[in-house]
């Protein structure tokens, strides 16, 4: 029986923090056991947003590529590839931009946000506006049965699901594939300045970050604005310091800090120096391997070629069967 098809991406935009690690990484190492998984750099993506400044886009997908298999993403076991070394990306992504409609596009939530938030770059071309429409192309060339997202993530891959339906309704065909959601629950982790983690907002704790440096991150880090004295008590669950313990803090050693947080029998730098005795041993065989890796450039692109070989077979069978759909071929 076939195993179902797993597809994920990540966006070529910059190096990889903890809140992608506990958000995706660590189910798609899971998910190798179970399903057939393509994983791919999303390089192009990252033009949506980078397209004036361009120049760190291939060392991003190079250290992708260095986090993804220090973190157990595994060659063997999946197809990792890059975006821009299969074609038939863009081919399909032109064929469904002539397809979709505006509006469709337009109610998409995080174009609405990015657009409000992001001021200093020019968010005001296709590119941006379109990135979805590419996104369905990564989805439907491989006819993946399930996508991993977030409940945040939704709206984005209803938008595939009827681009994928439309098409098939326009040329009386079955060729591309509905795909369904594998809902992720993972922990929301905050940055080192309260808002979501993010290397945008230069508030992430980098899995390349030094063990010096990501100390001096987590001492540094804002807890409960309610603590404004040590003898202030507060609230765990508006720590921001929190979810992280919730992944790496043991159960018994949580209830104590919730104890001495509420009564105030710790302090703030107690809390931050059990988490740091707990996140820094969890976090270095990961370290450890990216150095290796890092010594092995070669065997990186080697990997990355091989894959992409793999994925661009599959997507080229879909891409004829899109053509002749199409009466195109």
């Amino acid at each position: 029986m076939r195993k179902k098809r797993v597809l994920s991406g990540m966006q070529a935009s910059g190096k990889l923090h903890l809140g992608n690690l506990v958000g995706a990484l660590e189910n798609w190492k899971a998910m190798q056991e179970e399903y057939e998984c393509f994983y791919f750099i999303a390089d192009w993506h990252a033009l949506s947003t980078n397209y004036e400044d361009t120049g760190e886009i291939a060392s991003n997908r190079f250290e992708i590529a260095v986090d993804w298999l220090a973190t157990g993403i595994d060659p063997e076991k999946s197809i990792i590839f890059v975006q821009s070394q299969i074609p038939e990306h863009a081919v399909l992504h032109l064929f469904l931009s002539m397809i979709v409609p505006v509006p469709w596009l337009e109610r998409n939530p995080t174009y609405k946000e990015k657009m409000d938030n992001i001021k200093n770059k020019d968010l005001a071309t296709y590119g941006f506006l379109g990135y979805p429409v590419l996104q369905a192309a990564d989805i439907a060339l491989y006819k993946a049965d399930l996508v991993p997202v977030g409940m945040d993530q939704l709206p984005h891959l209803e938008l595939t699901r009827e681009l994928v339906r439309r098409f098939n309704n326009i040329y009386k065909c079955k060729v591309l594939k509905e795909p369904d959601a594998k809902i992720a629950q993972v922990s929301k982790l905050k940055g080192t300045d309260g808002r979501k983690m993010s290397k945008s907002y230069n508030n992430a704790i980098f899995l390349g970050d030094e063990r010096k440096t990501i100390e001096k991150k987590i001492k540094g880090m804002l807890t409960d604005t309610k603590r404004a004295r040590r003898d202030d008590p507060g609230e765990p669950d508006d720590c921001n310091l929190f979810p992280l313990h919730t992944i790496y803090t043991s159960s018994e050693e949580r209830e104590e800090i919730c104890k001495g947080c509420r009564s105030a029998g710790i302090g703030c730098g107690d809390c931050k120096a059990t988490l740091l005795k707990n996140l820094l041993p969890a976090l270095e065989p990961i370290q450890e391997k990216r150095r290796e890796l890092l010594e092995q450039p070669k065997k990186i692109e080697e990997i990355l070629s091989a894959g992409s070989k793999k994925a661009q077979k599959v997507a080229a069978a879909t891409l004829d069967e899109v053509k002749t759909a199409m009466k195109i071929a």
